[in-house]
């Protein structure tokens, strides 16, 4: 009888949890369907304008970071010192209105082109923007009109001295320029040729690709290939636009092939490399041929450092399968590891070190691809750096002469710019072919990310050279 009283009393407890568990679990459903509701809608395929990923800015957040204007959702009303510039958007704003009212546009047209176009310009942002639609559009609204009205200045050379407070100071021109090609702080570019073209389709001047001429013009000076607008060319925004100034005409191609190690400039210049000057204009046109690798000159000043942390941001974030500007950068960085590397490339005209000293320019170049995330490189690029390292492993390149070999004081070559150019004579011996088969001693295969096919070629890990570090960006 005792064991059936306890018996029932276990299955009354059971039944008694069961419940207490089924009403948890009807509670945790509920919870979970309300944060459904709530749940922001994805990413729009049409998002090109994000935070720079924490990873990045908490290196240097002052590069990513508007100092005087701010542009769009991002940084509005973040920052104190950026609204002295909100009551010169709003001068900037009355004189555009006065301008385009010859044409018969107002300020409730431009509103509704805004209003009309919301959902496109909240979707080119990586995510979600929660302001209302009022305060959202004002945004844009006073933030595009500036920019057109100062470009139309800019074009025109419009300074009127009856104008007053239109005239920009030159420091600060040039800090609102810079501003304007950071990645945080940008509008997605259609929106201004959907205001530009309203607001002026009835203008003498006017021509369908005139914003685009004005926007190039605006940014003449990053534009060291002198590339001209073309009506095939799609411009995201402007420091998508300054990404184009960089590109090669003629794109690689990409494959999963990855680059871990290469001897730095100091070593490959003693084991026989020339460095010679390259006159194209994009930087990106790197060439190995007969013992001498042909670089354009980089040049390295105050503002280079924000401006390629925001184009590999942007690449980061954008363009992970087409980072070329990302290639460009790691390949630089395994040039350099000490100043006398900085001091040879200098030397050899191949950059221009505009910082102060040898420390600043190793120091910038080393750490700009600091938690990059790297998965490839392009084919071009790839194919240098197999043929610098198997340059550097052939012994009958090496200039270096053990100190038993010589007699009396010998001059060292790299201090002679001529002597240090070396290069086979046109009939002698050219560099063979890269042999596919040529493989580092640990024939070292290398770790691509998940979901990423590995590659069939060799990779470049190279022995041990004798002391300096391997230096590479972060693989995620």
């Amino acid at each position: 009888m005792e064991e059936l009283k306890s018996a029932k009393t276990e299955i009354r407890r059971g039944a008694s949890s069961s419940i207490e568990i089924q009403h948890q679990c009807t509670h945790v459903v509920n919870e979970i369907q309300e944060m459904l509701k709530h749940l922001e809608s994805p990413l729009s395929l049409k998002s090109c304008i994000y935070r720079v990923p924490d990873y990045l800015r908490k290196l240097k957040e002052e590069h990513y970071t508007p100092q005087v204007i701010s542009i769009g959702p991002f940084h509005h009303d973040a920052n104190d010192k950026l609204q002295i510039m909100e009551q010169r958007k709003l001068r900037y704003l009355k004189y555009f209105i006065e301008r385009v009212e010859n044409f018969g546009i107002s300020l409730e047209d431009l509103v509704r082109i805004i209003k009309e176009n919301e959902e496109s310009i909240r979707c080119c942002y990586a995510e979600t923007i929660h302001l209302d639609s009022d305060h959202f559009v004002k945004i844009i609204t006073i933030d595009a009109i500036f920019i057109l009205e100062l470009f139309w200045r800019d074009f025109f050379n419009d300074w009127k001295s009856e104008d007053n407070g239109a005239r920009i100071e030159t420091w600060l021109t040039s800090a609102i320029r810079f501003d304007l090609i950071l990645l945080e702080n940008q509008l997605p570019f259609f929106i201004l040729e959907k205001l530009f073209d309203h607001a002026f389709a009835s203008h003498p001047s006017y021509s369908r690709s005139l914003i685009h001429v004005m926007t190039f013009y605006y940014f003449d000076y990053y534009n060291t290939q002198h590339i001209s607008y073309s009506p095939l060319m799609q411009m995201k925004h402007f420091l998508d636009l300054l990404r184009t100034f960089w590109l090669p005409e003629e794109i690689p191609e990409r494959g999963n092939d990855v680059v871990k190690h290469l001897h730095s400039a100091t070593q490959l210049h003693e084991a026989g490399l020339a460095f010679k000057k390259d006159p194209s204009s994009c930087l990106l046109d790197i060439k190995f041929t007969k013992g001498a690798l042909r670089m354009p000159p980089l040049t390295l000043d105050n503002s280079s450092e924000t401006i390629i942390r925001n184009l590999l941001a942007l690449e980061q974030c954008h363009y992970s399968d087409k980072a070329y500007i990302t290639d460009y950068f790691i390949l630089f960085g395994f040039l350099i590891n000490t100043n006398k590397d900085v001091n040879l490339l200098v030397r050899k005209g191949v950059m221009l070190n505009l910082l102060g000293n040898s420390d600043e320019a190793r120091n910038l170049v080393n750490s700009l691809v600091e938690n990059v995330i790297y998965v490839d490189m392009n084919s071009d690029f790839y194919r240098v750096c197999k043929e610098l390292k198997a340059f550097y492993k052939r012994p009958w390149n090496r200039r270096i002469l053990e100190p038993s070999t010589l007699s009396g004081p010998v001059a060292r070559a790299e201090d002679e710019e001529d002597a240090s150019d070396f290069e086979p004579e046109e009939n002698g011996d050219e560099e063979e072919e890269i042999d596919e088969e040529d493989e580092d001693e640990n024939g070292g295969k290398v770790d691509v990310p998940a979901k990423r096919k590995r590659s069939d070629k060799d990779d470049l890990d190279d022995d041990d050279d004798g002391g300096e570090d391997d230096k590479r960006p972060s693989k995620r």
